[in-house]
């Protein structure tokens, strides 16, 4: 039988009970079609163990295997692709933990299944990294981060833009809240119609899609270097005081 209450502490407190799979599946088939499409994106901003999330990659990488399973590379990078559209916000950071592994059991499953011994180390790893980006320990009413220090929670657009690179953007999720249309206009679209343009706050460099976990590694250690070479006596405290204010 299924679980749908953690605890009465959690239900009183955080009003959380987990939706029902029959459920899941009769809302999802409302949308069906964008279900089944690889690159449509969907937030669930109260995500809980990730039920909603769990059964859209499932129906995401049933369509990729029927595409792409006679090719190895294209299965991984359009399986990348469908787990990159796939964004949740829990204010429960064990949900967010058990959400992010259970997503990923999602993709391992199928992707040893199909390949078997000659699955790689570094796919994985860019869909663990996918996901620690895209499933957020937050709160969806203050639009901040839970952990020790808060910040305005930021989601990351991925999108292939050749045979193997992959573009990340960052957008303020507040932002894209903000704007007076976003319940009418999608908030990215590849039909050609008029739509909110958020800005970026932040625009990387393609990367190969197999690299991302490496990519980020080498430079959150570069970003690390260099803030140690920084000399102190170069810093406003003034200017430091101002910055922290805006932050």
């Amino acid at each position: 039988m299924e679980q749908q209450v953690v605890s009465k502490h959690r239900v009183a407190k955080y009003g959380e009970v987990l939706t029902g799979k029959r459920e899941v599946n009769a809302m999802l088939d409302l949308v069906k079609q964008e279900t089944e499409r690889i690159d449509s994106r969907f937030l669930e901003p109260a995500c809980g163990t990730g039920n909603f999330l769990a059964e859209i990659l499932e129906r995401k990488l049933a369509v990729v295997e029927k595409r792409y399973k006679q090719s190895q590379f294209d299965y991984e990078r359009f399986a990348v692709l469908a787990v990159s559209s796939i964004y949740g916000i829990d204010i429960q950071e064990d949900n967010v933990l058990h959400c992010r592994q259970r997503l990923f059991g999602i993709f391992e499953l199928n992707y040893l299944r199909l390949f078997k011994d000659h699955t790689k180390d570094n796919c994985r790893e860019s869909v663990r990294y996918i996901l620690e980006c895209n499933i957020v320990h937050g709160d969806a009413l203050t639009l901040m981060t839970q952990d020790n220090t808060p910040k305005p929670i930021v989601f990351s657009e991925w999108s292939l833009i050749s045979n193997a690179m992959l573009k990340r953007r960052d957008f303020s999720f507040s932002e894209l809240l903000e704007h007076e249309s976003y319940k009418e206009l999608p908030l990215w679209s590849d039909m050609g119609e008029e739509v909110f343009i958020p800005t970026p706050v932040k625009d990387y460099p393609p990367v190969n899609f197999l690299k991302l976990n490496a990519e980020a590694k080498e430079v959150e250690a570069s970003s690390s270097s260099l803030a140690k070479d920084q000399p102190q006596d170069d810093v406003d405290p003034i200017d430091v005081e101002s910055k922290e204010k805006h932050c």
